[in-house]
This record gives structure tokens, C-alpha cells and sequence, in this order.
């Protein structure tokens, strides 16, 4: 699947599919590329909507990796609301609306200087991939464990830039630094075992996926930045700044043509934002624990199966914390929402 060559970005569509026929792109015969169907530019989801007051919606399909940046920009500004949300409904550290509108602009004209780059070029190439490969979505076989039935999920797969895939490593792929509970072993601390899949994994793509292995090789600070270009109001301003930051302030050290658009800030901006960053930073560990706690995914999601004892486990983890901080300033990082009492 990945070893096909498309000639845009977007979503693939049977060619009978009812849609604006301007919208689709022939591909072989019986398929067509069309409007990108990820879960990034869907309208419908109850926790971010989408405010399209100064963008249109922008789904695709793009022949170009400027078109494709470009509706990135714009999913970041369409998720952000006309007037700021009420005292509380945010955290204190997830910047005001027109905070978020003065980088995406910047977060604009850094994608225009970026994808001028001959190596953002080459990790730029069209590859449709499965968007959400971890275990849970892998069935394998009752009797041998190796065998894999099934795999589900499959409703956002898209074509996009490999480098937009730099950073996903499957869990059951994941380097971890002290030993769990993926794959317990006889021989070997569970550890080294989910270690050796990842080694496992890096070969595999090298040999079978050499367009996604490339995307490798482009320097972190360039792959953050297309990762969270679109996400300022989801994770925070923070987080965007910093990565505009970080590539102001290496943007000769990396070869990058030109000057960077974003100015590097003040000392007094400087020590603002490390101030803000370091609650962002806080609050990102805390979900990344919570998800470990819970066993679940950092969206949430919970199996039916195993929902009671997960919303058990829940209040007692967010009672734990609550004996050693205040509720409000406990409510403002947690992750999810407050649990239900009794």
C-alpha cells in the first residue's frame, strides 16, 4: 500500500462516489483522490468545533505540498473561536485567540520559507498509511499470536506528505527506557523485548517503506513543525511558540534558506513564555501519566469491556492528586473530565 505512487493529497474514493466531480482526482480506474476524510478536518467532533467565520473549509484534494500546507494553516485557524472562551474554560497557560492568530500568520509564512527545502521536498511525497496502527486495532489469532486476522480503523487512512508520519511509532513499537508489561518474556525483561520491536520496526520500514524511512532523516525541530502547526488551540500556544522558537534559532544551523520569518523573541518574551511553556509542560506529563494509569489512550478512549473498572481507577487516581492540590488548580491541567461522584 505505501509503494503506491499517488499524484496528490487527500483521501481515496471509489470513482462512482457523489461528489463535486472538480473534487476528484483520477487515479487508476474504479479510484479517485478526494477531499481528505482524516479526522483533522472533520466538522462534527463535540470537544473542538470548527469556526469558519475567516477561513473556508479546505479539505483537499492538493496537488501541491504548498496547497496541502496552506489548509493545514487553515485547520488551525478554523478551530479557533470568534471571541475568547469564558474565565476557567481554558487553562491559564492556553493563550488568548488573537495570541493563536498571530502564529498561525507566522506558522504561514514558515511553511512557505520550509517546503522550499529540497529534503522537505523529498520527504514530501504522497504515501497513504494506515492513521491510528496500534494494538488495540490489531486482531491477532487465538492460537498462534503471530498471526495477524484483522486490522481495523481504517476510516482516516489519507494520503499525505510522508513527513507527516516522521513521528508515529505504533505502541507495540515504542522505545521505552525501563521495563513493562508489552511483552513479557522468559528471557527478557519486557523492556528489552519492546525494544527489539522497535528495532524490529525501524528495519521494516527502512527496507519496505523507504519513503516514510526518509522522513527520518529531516531534523526534529522541521517534523514539529508541521506536527503542530494546525494544533495551536488544541494543545495550546505554548507549544507552537516553542517550535517557532526553536526553528528561529537554528534556522542558519540547519541550512535553511534565507531568515526565518519569526522573529526571535525579547528577553522580557523570553522569560514569559519559559513561564508559560514549563505549566504546559507540566500539564502534557500529567496526561501522559494519567493515559499510562489508565491504560487508555491519550484521546480517552476506553473498551466497553473494561470501562467500569477504567472509570473506577479514574476517581480514585484523580482523589489521589486532590489530597496534595487545590481542586480548581487540579481541574485545569487534568486531562479528562472530572470524575463523577458517587
Amino acid at each position: 500500500m505505501a509503494a503506491i505512487n499517488f499524484h496528490a493529497y487527500g483521501s481515496l474514493y471509489f470513482d462512482s462516489v457523489d461528489i463535486d466531480s472538480a473534487l476528484k482526482h483520477s487515479l487508476t480506474p474504479g479510484y479517485v483522490i478526494g477531499p481528505h476524510c482524516g479526522t483533522t478536518y472533520w466538522d462534527y467532533e463535540v470537544r473542538e468545533p470548527k469556526y469558519y467565520t475567516s477561513v473556508s473549509p479546505n479539505r483537499g484534494p492538493w496537488v501541491d505540498l504548498a496547497a496541502y500546507c496552506s489548509a493545514l494553516i487553515d485547520v488551525g485557524v478554523s478551530r479557533l473561536p470568534p471571541v475568547d472562551p469564558s474565565v476557567n474554560e481554558k487553562p491559564s497557560y492556553h493563550g488568548a485567540v488573537a495570541e493563536h492568530i498571530n502564529l498561525l500568520k507566522y506558522g504561514r509564512d514558515v511553511a512557505s520559507k520550509l517546503i522550499e527545502d529540497p529534503r522537505i521536498q523529498r520527504a514530501a511525497a504522497p504515501i497513504l498509511l494506515h492513521q491510528d496502527l496500534h494494538k488495540r486495532n490489531i486482531y491477532v489469532s487465538d492460537e498462534d499470536p503471530t498471526t495477524i486476522t484483522s486490522i481495523i480503523d481504517w476510516q482516516s487512512s489519507s494520503i499525505n506528505p510522508a513527513f507527516m508520519h516522521a513521528n508515529d511509532v505504533p505502541d507495540f513499537a515504542a522505545y521505552v527506557s525501563t521495563p513493562d508489561d508489552y511483552f513479557p518474556s522468559k528471557d527478557l525483561p519486557a523492556g528489552d523485548n519492546a525494544n527489539l520491536c522497535n528495532q524490529a520496526f525501524i528495519a521494516g520500514v527502512r527496507l519496505l517503506v523507504p519513503k516514510l524511512y526518509t522522513t527520518w532523516e529531516l531534523d526534529d525541530d522541521i517534523a514539529r513543525f508541521f506536527e503542530y502547526c494546525h494544533r495551536t488551540y488544541r494543545d495550546g500556544a505554548g507549544i507552537f511558540r516553542q517550535v517557532l522558537m526553536d526553528l528561529a534559532s537554528r534556522w542558519k544551523e540547519l541550512a535553511l534558506a534565507g531568515s526565518c520569518p519569526y522573529p526571535l523573541p525579547t528577553s522580557e518574551e523570553w522569560r514569559a513564555h519559559r513561564e508559560e511553556y514549563k505549566a504546559l509542560e507540566h500539564a502534557q506529563e500529567l496526561k501522559k501519566f494519567v493515559a499510562s494509569r489508565l491504560n487508555t489512550a491519550s484521546d480517552g478512549w476506553v473498551p466497553t469491556d473494561v470501562w467500569e473498572e477504567t472509570t473506577e481507577e479514574h476517581k480514585k487516581l484523580y482523589e489521589e492528586f486532590l489530597r496534595n492540590m487545590d481542586e480548581d488548580d487540579l481541574r485545569e491541567v487534568w486531562p479528562f473530565d472530572k470524575p463523577c461522584s458517587d
